[in-house]
């Protein structure tokens, strides 16, 4: 059973990633959704847990959930969620060969 965050934990990170990362967001889907189904016009995080990060992918006109698992494994605390959405990034960027921003 993966640990569940409490909503004080994945509200906050949740607007970050949806008002600060929307380019990152849609990084993500291209690199980990299907490519059969077509171009990622849009992607927003729309929740995680101990296990990985859930985003909500449209196609044109369609919407499917992509869940992607933490590159680092399990977690359970509020500093490993920053770390493995940086993970997630990275790994995105890579599969995509695109050279990722230096982090802070």
């Amino acid at each position: 059973m993966p640990h569940i965050f409490d909503a004080d934990v994945v509200t906050p990170v949740l607007r970050h990633m949806n008002g600060d990362h929307a380019d990152d967001n849609r990084l993500i889907a291209r690199a980990f959704a299907d490519t059969g189904d077509g171009a990622v016009t849009d992607a927003v995080m729309i929740g995680f847990d101990g296990d990985g990060g859930v985003w909500e992918v449209t196609r044109d006109a369609a919407v499917s959930e992509l869940r992607v698992a933490w590159p680092g494994g399990r977690i359970s605390d509020r500093p490993a969620v920053r770390r493995e959405v940086v993970a997630i990034y990275d790994a995105a960027c890579a599969r995509l060969g695109i050279e990722p921003r230096p982090h802070a």
